[in-house]
Order: structure tokens, then C-alpha cells, then sequence
């Protein structure tokens, strides 16, 4: 494994596959906030060659935290489909770009080959992608999933609607449901962001929303973004509960900053498919942003895009629903500007798409970032 390149007569030496991952990362505000971004183009055009020529099994043999220091490696890991693997593991990166950008390669093929792959791969390869080739490679692998209704289908765009309120009131809550619906929004999720983090205030959101949807017989599901040991607890409690929901980091460090870990995901999982109101294949829900890991300080050295890629590895093993990537929201510490948000959101729909889970894309800036509504 070659680690060293020679660009324009200067050499380049990097010292692990970690940080070969970094520097041929595209330009993002929190890899230069970790000390961990290219210097300069001619280092990141060095880091992409020698990228370029890693092979997958390289990046298998070297995840950019290590097996025996975390869970979500060890679930990626896991999850890797061996006889797949062994079909493609002496690729070059670049050959699985050109692979997927083949005209010859069908949707059919990608999705075979999708479960040989871990996240670091998913993410080498998209940082040999321009946004062209995003967006034409994400558009060969549809990822259907099916709850009340199906997200996924070609020509379709579903969403989430948001019905959030400062103080949790109900009046106010059903008041913008109904908005919403006039807007025809909320096939995927009319998913509530509580105020309250509590088994009694959940457990009455999910009852409204479960009345409005029973009551017109919508067809969407129904969800509260608390945290998931209270959703745990509001189930157990009797509440109406369509699709459970958490937030994901890409490091186990990251997610027990979030208060979770891999066997409370499992139990969570268990739970809502016995105790939940919808009898349907896919019952969870997952978001996930660039700039995680290192807001919360559990980066470990690892690239913001590689992190949100570890994320999707580690959501496909609960088959969710939905999983969203609310890129632009953690604000311009990660991501920098209007040119930056829409690389990272291509990058993880690609990403995403590639791993297998139906990634959405919660497309917002902050007010202190250099973008606007023509950026997204």
C-alpha cells in the first residue's frame, strides 16, 4: 500500500489511510477547524491520487477508528456481505468510480454490490466524484422503502412536515399540521420536534398526530424526535407510535455524547416493531449531519465526510425508513458557505444511496452563514 505521491515535482508523504481520506477531502470548514483539511491543492490533488489507487480491501484493513476501539466499526464491519466483498475487494478506487459511472452498470448491479462495501469506501470514492457525478451515479441507485406510504419512487419527492411549536401546545401543533397538509407536504413523516423531553408529553404529541391521521385517513406515519429512550419509555407506555426516531454519530464516541449506544438501538428496534402501531417493513428514523463528530469532540482524527458516511453504515443495519441528513444546520463552523452546503449534500445523498438507506436531505443554512436562497 502506497501512501506517498509526486505532484508537480513535489513529493507527498501521508502517514495513514485516516489521514490520506482527510486531505483529499474537498474543501469543508471543520476539517481545517480539526487540523486535519489539505494544506493546499497540490496536497489535496496528491491525496486523491494516491486515493485514487487504494484499494478496497486497503480501506477494509484500515477503518479510520479502529475495530477494537468501536462499536460502529465493528457493526460496519459486521455488515459487510463476505461473498460480495470478495468479488471486489482487489479494486482500485477509482475503478469503482468508473464502475458506477459506467453506463453499463444498472441499478440492479449496484445494489448487489452495495453490501460488500463499508462506509470508508463509500466515502473514498465520492471524493473522487465532481457534483456532476453525484448527482448522475446517485440517480442509478433508488432505494424504496415502505411504510403507510412508499419514499423512493422515481419522479417523486417526499417530505417531512415539521409541525413544531416553542411551548409543545397542542392547538398550535394542529394548527400547522393542517397548514401543512394544505401545502401537500408530509407524505414521508409528520415528525414533531418536542420542546419537552418527556414520556407524558411524547406520548401526547403522538396520540395528536395519530388522531389527525386516523381521523382523515392520511397516509403517512407519525413520529416524535425525542430522544430514544423516551420514545422507549412512551411505548411501553401504550403510545400510538408509527416510526421511532434518533440521531446518529459516525464514531461510538459521538454517540454516546448523544446518550446511545448499538445494544439500545437493537432493543429500540425490537420495541417498535412489537409494540408500535404500524405494520410495515421499515419503523425507524435517523438523521445525521457532516460536523457531528467534531462539535462533540469524537472526530478522532477523521474526516468530517468520512464520519457522515459511517453514519449511513451503521443506520443500514436497523432497514430504516428514512434517514436525513440535515447538512447546513450545524452551521458555517463545519460547513462554510452556500458552495460548501451543496457539496456535502450531494456527497451524502451519493453516499447514502450507495450503502442502501433512502437518504433524504434536510437542504438549510444558518443566518451566520455565507449562503442563501440561491445556493440551496
Amino acid at each position: 500500500m502506497r501512501l506517498t505521491a509526486r505532484v508537480h515535482g513535489r513529493s507527498y508523504r501521508f502517514g495513514s489511510v485516516r489521514e490520506v481520506l482527510a486531505r483529499a477531502n474537498e474543501p469543508k470548514s471543520g476539517d481545517a477547524l480539526a487540523g486535519i483539511a489539505a494544506r493546499s491543492h497540490l496536497e489535496r490533488a496528491a491525496a486523491k491520487r494516491i486515493l485514487a489507487e487504494l484499494t478496497l480491501e486497503d480501506l477494509r484493513a484500515h477503518p479510520v477508528v479502529p475495530l477494537d476501539d468501536d462499536e460502529v466499526s465493528r457493526v460496519i464491519d459486521a455488515g459487510v456481505e463476505e461473498r460480495t466483498y470478495r468479488e471486489i475487494r482487489g479494486w482500485s478506487v477509482a475503478a469503482l468510480r468508473d464502475w458506477l459511472l459506467d453506463d453499463a452498470t444498472t441499478p440492479e448491479a449496484i445494489r448487489a454490490t452495495s453490501r460488500g462495501l463499508t462506509a470508508e469506501m463509500a466515502a473514498a470514492v465520492a471524493k473522487l466524484c465532481s457534483n456532476l457525478d453525484l448527482v448522475y451515479a446517485a440517480r442509478k441507485m433508488p432505494v424504496r422503502t415502505q411504510a403507510r406510504t412508499t419514499i423512493g419512487l422515481p419522479g417523486r419527492l417526499s417530505s417531512r412536515l415539521q409541525p413544531n411549536h416553542p411551548a409543545d401546545d397542542l392547538l398550535g401543533i394542529t394548527a400547522a399540521i393542517y397548514e401543512g397538509l394544505a401545502y401537500g407536504a408530509g407524505d414521508a413523516l409528520i415528525g414533531i420536534n418536542p420542546c419537552i423531553d418527556t414520556v407524558e408529553n411524547v406520548t401526547a404529541l403522538l396520540r395528536l398526530t395519530a388522531d389527525v391521521i386516523a381521523r382523515w385517513q392520511i397516509p403517512t406515519q407519525n413520529c416524535v424526535l425525542a430522544h430514544v429512550t423516551t420514545q422507549m419509555r412512551a411505548l411501553e407506555a401504550g403510545a400510538p407510535m408509527d416510526i421511532l426516531f434518533q440521531s446518529l454519530a459516525g464514531t461510538e464516541a459521538g454517540n454516546t455524547s448523544f446518550g446511545i449506544t448499538v445494544t439500545m438501538l437493537d432493543e429500540a428496534r425490537a420495541m417498535i416493531h412489537e409494540r408500535g402501531t404500524l405494520r410495515a417493513p421499515h419503523r425507524m428514523y435517523f438523521e445525521t449531519g457532516q460536523g457531528s463528530e467534531l462539535s462533540a469532540g469524537a472526530h478522532g482524527g477523521a474526516d468530517q465526510m468520512t464520519l457522515e458516511a459511517r453514519c449511513y453504515g451503521l443506520a443500514r443495519r436497523y432497514d430504516p425508513f428514512l434517514v436525513n441528513t440535515v447538512v447546513g444546520f450545524i452551521g458555517p463552523e463545519y460547513l462554510a458557505d452556500g458552495r460548501q452546503i451543496v457539496r456535502a449534500g450531494l456527497e451524502d445523498h451519493f453516499m447514502g444511496k450507495l450503502l442502501g438507506v433512502p437518504l433524504g436531505a434536510d437542504a438549510c443554512y444558518t443566518n451566520h452563514a455565507d449562503a442563501d436562497q440561491n445556493d440551496c
